[in-house]
């Protein structure tokens, strides 16, 4: 058929959230390695719209919809940049822990890379598909 299988698409959200990190100023695995932070997903959702295709170039576009002190909600759209079709839409909620999982605040310098407000930042890094 080579339509990718639905569960690439939350792996894509992940990579999303990486490169959202990066062009916002600082790198994620640093965060955890410095500061004893991590973001640790606790409810993800997906809904597809369209089926990708083996070997489709994406665009995903990722987005804080929601920020708290300690959780911060993801948002997502998965483009198809040729057709400019959106593909599938999904948010995750993540709780910010130590490496213990314990949750905890984010720490004060990263606070401003998620803002409460809603929609601030969106980027746009690419990912190719997989079946």
């Amino acid at each position: 058929m080579g339509v990718v299988y639905h569960g690439n698409y939350f792996t894509w959200f992940e990579v999303g959230r990486v490169d959202f990190c990066r062009q916002l100023g600082f790198e994620y695995k640093q965060m955890e390695l410095q500061d004893d932070s991590f973001i640790v997903v606790a409810d993800a959702h997906c809904r597809y719209k369209q089926p990708a295709r083996f070997d489709d170039v994406l665009v995903i576009r990722t987005n804080v919809l929601m920020s708290h002190r300690r959780s911060v909600k993801f948002g997502y759209e998965v483009v198809n940049p040729q057709t400019k079709e959106v593909i599938a839409t999904g948010e995750t909620t993540h709780v910010f822990c130590d490496r213990l999982g314990r949750p905890k605040s984010l720490p004060e310098k990263y606070r401003k890379y998620f803002p409460s407000t809603e929609r601030h930042h969106a980027a746009e890094p690419a990912a190719p598909s997989q079946s």
